[in-house]
């Protein structure tokens, strides 16, 4: 490792993958690049460790866990390739009853689909889904452009983007709630458009599915456009942690300096502009530009006080929301077996396993609110502080598709994944209420999958405030700044203060493991430099 420098072309804070794309770009280009990061591993929450004490070997992709979004134009730019490996089934609808009860697995075997559909809910249903996605793919070829761009507005990019029969169903769309959207298809089964609703529309969300802007969010997380995933999320060999070296690794070879627990603590700005940072310990380095890739609010606090633009501190603030995503690791010593799948139905593992409230209804179960009540219901207990007591889980285990994670014993490394809860509990607190918890989320993976939580070999849950605790992202929020907002409605790659660039998750043109911000940060870096 060299050591620290005084001076630098641009000082970049954060290693996460977002700012190891811009380290890329700006070292390729010529300028003397150095990246700080505050934790001891790179990559943010894009990151692979071995988290269990009693299972030490055992590899897991402890924040984000699913590759779909990243263009592949950003990939080709960067020269580099990430191996990944695609989840055939990719979605998994399970009911608690026992055998004969409804499922539904989605796979590249379209018409198997369609007859589970067709047996398990209605021809309604089938038709809603085929027009759905038929119109989702359409949006999403179009908007693709968009994303390694500077942002407009919701019009502006419908105007330029989007093929003109379309152009109001995506203004729609992205203004709009995500119920709305999907009531426009005419599904009879509530449970599909749960499923949809949670998966795309509330995924690390601070919002219901009836509140404006998880249209967007459900737009955001279709995006997916890798070569070979067919619009579906796919898996990084090794963990997320591959992306993130993959990226440190052309940084490096480049001529970026990347330092690992080195944290700031203050961007110096002198005369109207940023002129370099503070280092935790006192140290110091100067440079021309200073590109935060942490959070907006992280790169906020780090600047004096009325140094930035008030417009723009001022809608900051109004979008601030905290983190409504709890995520379990979990370490498994055997797999589990799902008492509604027929013996010769193809292996459910390795794709999104959707446990949802109401699906107890479609198995003939009484007593059970309608999947959608459910969602609402589970939203209001989020708003009031509470537990949900039924809360929504999508339910990962990758190691039947990348068997590298797992350790010499032959454990499974999975998790879940729960949207949505409290940041902060109204009658107790994360640290009382987090171990019981647990346990009641493993009894309802038990209603699926019984006996599941006697494989449990241990645990590594995170709270939204854990999240924040150990990524290092303000309020836990997975998205750093919500779904929601849209756009150039984000923070903006270019602050306001000279030599002061932001480009997180919480820029345009979403929270995700995407790079596009990166990129555009760094594009727009280079014009103003004139290079």
């Amino acid at each position: 490792m060299s050591s620290l420098p005084e001076r630098a072309d641009v000082v970049i804070i954060g290693a996460g993958h977002n700012g190891l794309v811009s380290a890329v770009l700006l070292a390729r280009a010529g300028l003397d690049v150095v990246v700080l990061e505050a934790a001891g591993v790179l990559g943010g929450a894009t990151r692979t460790e071995r988290p269990f004490p009693r299972v030490p070997g055992l590899g897991q992709s402890t924040g984000s866990y699913l590759l779909g979004l990243m263009p592949p134009e950003l990939l080709r730019t960067l020269d580099v390739d990430i191996p990944v490996l695609r989840r055939d089934p990719h979605y998994f609808l399970p009911t608690p009853g026992g055998p004969g009860s409804p499922y539904l697995l989605f796979g590249t075997d379209r018409e198997a689909t369609r007859a589970q559909m067709q047996r398990f809910f209605s021809p309604r249903d089938v038709t809603a889904d085929e027009a759905m996605q038929v119109e989702i793919a359409a949006l999403r070829a179009d908007l693709a452009p968009a994303w390694l761009r500077e942002p407009g507005t919701v019009e502006e990019i419908a105007d330029r983007h989007i093929r003109p029969q379309l152009q109001s169903t995506f203004i729609d769309l992205v203004r709009g709630s995500v119920a709305d959207y999907l009531s426009r298809f005419g599904f009879k089964s509530e449970l599909l458009m749960s499923m949809y609703a949670v998966t795309d529309g509330l995924s690390g969300l601070n919002a219901g599915p009836d509140d404006p802007g998880t249209g967007h969010n459900f737009l955001v997380h279709n995006m997916c456009r890798l070569p070979g995933s067919d619009g579906t999320w796919m898996i990084a060999a090794g963990g997320m942690g591959t992306v993130s070296r993959t990226f440190a690794d052309a940084a490096r070879a480049a001529g970026a300096s990347i330092f690992t627990s080195t944290p700031v603590a203050e961007v110096t700005v002198s005369q109207g502009a940023a002129t370099g940072v503070v280092l935790a310990d006192g140290r110091a380095i100067s440079s021309r530009v200073v590109l935060g890739s942490c959070d907006p609010y992280r790169l906020m606090s780090l600047v004096p006080e009325g140094a930035l633009p008030a417009a723009l501190t001022d809608r900051m603030a109004a979008v601030r929301r905290p983190g409504t995503t709890l995520k379990v690791n979990l370490a498994l010593s055997a797999l589990p077996r799902f008492s509604c799948l027929p013996d010769d139905a193809a292996s459910p593992f390795g794709s999104t396993i959707h446990l949802l409230p109401g699906s107890a209804g479609l198995a003939g179960l009484a007593g059970t609110d309608s999947p959608m009540a459910a969602l609402r219901a589970m939203w209001a207990d989020v708003q009031a502080g509470r537990l949900p007591a039924e809360p929504t889980i999508e339910w990962y285990l990758h190691t039947t598709v990348d068997p590298s994670l797992q350790d010499e014993a032959g454990h499974h490394s999975s998790a879940l994944f729960v949207q949505s809860v409290p940041y902060a509990l109204a009658s107790s607190s994360w640290e009382a209420e987090l171990p019981g918890y647990v346990d009641r989320l493993l009894a309802i993976v038990d209603r699926y999958a019984p006996g599941t939580s006697e494989l449990v070999a241990d645990t590594m849950p995170l709270s939204p405030p854990g999240i924040e605790k150990h990524f290092g992202i303000t309020g836990g929020h997975i998205h750093h700044v919500d779904n929601t907002v849209a756009f150039n409605e984000r923070m903006p790659y270019a602050t306001g203060l000279d030599g002061l660039y932001a480009g997180s998750a919480g820029a345009h043109p979403a929270g995700s493991v995407i790079g596009a911000a990166g990129h555009n940060a760094a594009r727009r870096i280079l014009t103003d430099l004139g290079r």
